[in-house]
């Protein structure tokens, strides 16, 4: 996708700017630009992602994609937000809630909020989907990125509070597997005591010390959408019965790409 594609889907995002280029929430129009040109060349050549599914996205409306998280540093998260703008038949911004870390950070804080991705509170997540935002949701957090390479494919507990949101707010929730993610920085050890001092929740080491990602291909698969019944007011039992629907799901198609992956690799 040349420059002019991609401003040309920039100017077709439905936000509601202002005469400024900007949206109520500060969301920046110049700064999605540039964002997004940096993306497309990370996401169509550096990586060649390969995104499946992407008709399950909702092209308007609220909508909560929620999936796997590895990688040491978080790949995973801009390529689906890549994904939802360039692959979609129309293009949207899908909004994460940013560890606290990256909000501390003065530079990466302006940039990350100027481009849609806010704090991890609650009520930022809420009032995202009742104005019928995107919400990109990773339930495993930190954990997930944490990983080391043996388990890059492996599924850490799930936090509740994203089926709690979903219901409340009465979203569909569009699970998806990223497959590369652990290639892509293989995390062979996590240093947690260089983390705290830095402000972050642990510095990832790769097998070339620096945890910057190889220029590996990566894969996306979003599922159909789940929509679960009630009020977010549930016993802990019935939304961990609700969330370990999502895990489950999110496994499957991790589980399957990776089957498919192997038969193709041994059959001649």
């Amino acid at each position: 996708m040349s420059r002019s594609e991609v401003k040309t889907r920039l100017e077709r995002l439905e936000l509601p700017f202002n005469a400024y280029g900007v949206d109520p929430y500060g969301v920046s129009r110049w700064h999605l630009g540039v964002v997004y040109e940096a993306l497309n060349f990370f996401y169509r050549h550096y990586f060649r992602v390969r995104c499946h599914g992407i008709e399950h996205v909702p092209t308007r409306g609220r909508g909560m994609l929620v999936g796997n998280h590895s990688g040491g540093v978080a790949v995973d998260g801009m390529m689906v937000i890549a994904s939802c703008f360039l692959e979609g038949q129309t293009p949207r911004l899908a909004q994460g809630m940013a560890e606290k870390f990256v909000n501390a950070t003065p530079l990466a804080s302006i940039w990350s909020s100027r481009c849609g991705q806010f704090p991890g509170l609650p009520e930022n997540a809420t009032r995202l989907l009742e104005e019928d935002r995107l919400l990109l949701v990773f339930p495993e957090g930190a954990r997930g990125t944490a990983k080391l390479y043996p388990q890059r494919y492996d599924l850490v507990d799930f936090g509740t509070g994203f089926m709690r949101l979903a219901l409340k707010t009465r979203t569909p929730i569009i699970p998806f597997g990223f497959l590369g993610g652990g290639a892509a920085i293989p995390t062979v050890a996590n240093l947690y005591g260089l983390g705290r001092m830095l402000g972050m929740p642990y510095v990832p080491v790769t097998p070339y010390l620096l945890p910057l990602p190889l220029p590996v291909p990566l894969e996306l698969h979003y599922s159909e959408p789940m929509v679960f019944e009630g009020t977010g007011n549930e016993e802990d039992s019935v939304i961990q019965g609700y969330v370990e629907q999502v895990k489950a799901r999110i496994a499957d198609i991790i589980d399957r790409r990776r089957n498919e992956r192997w038969q193709a690799a041994v059959t001649p």
